[in-house]
């Protein structure tokens, strides 16, 4: 099968949907597709002739999944949805993209109570896997080390861990390291007076994804503050990597997680999210169950079974 797959472009290098598209793309070459990868979209399709078009995101491509349509009718089009498709809420150019495809992805269970009814059918859960790197042994550390990673815009509420080590005890060890790019420029100067005012706070700028690996594999806790996510590829990638995760309880994490975890805070609160990181610092019964639960999920973030989730939806399309 020849397969187009395009994804919105990005200012900076390491975005979710690019990784993504990066990732599916390789699996989808070892089971023996040809893929043609656009990482931006374009303004006009490729004259190649293709079988099927994964777009990722449907509001972003709506566009190009309308000029596919018309133009190769034929086609078959998976669309998969991102966070912001479908939170808060769908809007009505994600509805109608979701209209117009043969199958829907989504990224973790709990999406399905967004998307309607009668598209479930179509619709596929495809959990973004990691692959465990080799990471260089974490050093002895006098801090508690809290990484934070995740690019500067109002959705991932990026300044919120900070917000939360000024109401830490003064005998706390914590430092919070956050990896990402600043993708609204208010946040230069946000970051840049939280620096200053913060002893506890080091901005590391954007990394690559080998940096970012060896980041969470050196620390003691990963801290998603987003208000909202899809399927947040990096809640995975600190799991596999033996980084327990304390998260905002929303859907796109409680559909990877679990009700169950113990790791969960309310959405913008400063207060509860300090309390989970002093607890973690200073209460070893607590970090031990934190540690045991995140340990539990790593399988489910294998790449065999992404690998077998993408073949499922491609599947479902001749069904």
């Amino acid at each position: 099968m020849t397969i187009l797959l395009i994804t919105p472009g990005s200012r900076v290098r390491h975005s979710g949907n690019r990784c993504t598209a990066s990732q599916w793309a390789d699996l989808l070459k070892n089971q023996g597709h040809e893929v043609i990868v656009c990482y931006d979209i374009p303004e006009t399709l490729p004259v190649t002739r293709t079988d099927l078009l994964i777009a990722m995101h449907g509001v972003k491509c709506h566009n190009a999944i309308a000029r596919y349509r018309a133009t190769q009718p034929d086609g078959k089009i998976l669309l998969a949805l991102t966070g912001t498709d479908i939170y808060p809420a769908p809007s009505e150019t994600t509805y109608e993209s979701m209209a117009w495809a043969d199958g829907l992805i989504i990224l973790q269970e709990k999406a399905y109570e967004k998307i309607p009814q009668s598209f479930h059918a179509k619709t596929t859960v495809v959990i973004q896997s990691v692959q465990k790197r080799k990471v260089h042994p974490a050093s002895q550390s006098r801090y508690f080390e809290v990484c934070v990673v995740g690019h500067f815009r109002d959705v991932k509420n990026p300044l919120l861990t900070a917000k939360a080590s000024h109401l830490l005890p003064p005998e706390s060890r914590l430092r919070i390291r956050h990896a990402g790019g600043i993708l609204e420029s208010k946040y230069g100067a946000l970051v840049a007076q939280e620096q200053s005012e913060n002893p506890r706070y080091h901005w590391l700028g954007e990394l690559s994804s080998e940096s970012v690996v060896e980041l969470l594999a050196s620390s003691d806790l990963m801290v998603l503050s987003s208000h909202n996510e899809g399927g947040a590829r990096v809640i995975g990638e600190a799991i596999v990597h033996g980084t327990p995760v304390l998260s905002t309880r929303i859907d796109g994490v409680l559909g990877l997680l679990g009700e169950s975890y113990p790791g969960f805070f309310p959405d913008n609160d400063a207060d509860a999210l300090s309390a989970l990181l002093w607890r973690s610092e200073s209460d070893p019964a607590y970090f031990a169950n934190l540690n045991n639960a995140s340990d539990g999920l790593s399988k489910r973030f294998e790449p065999e079974a992404e690998a077998r989730s993408l073949r499922d939806a491609i599947t479902k399309l001749s069904e």
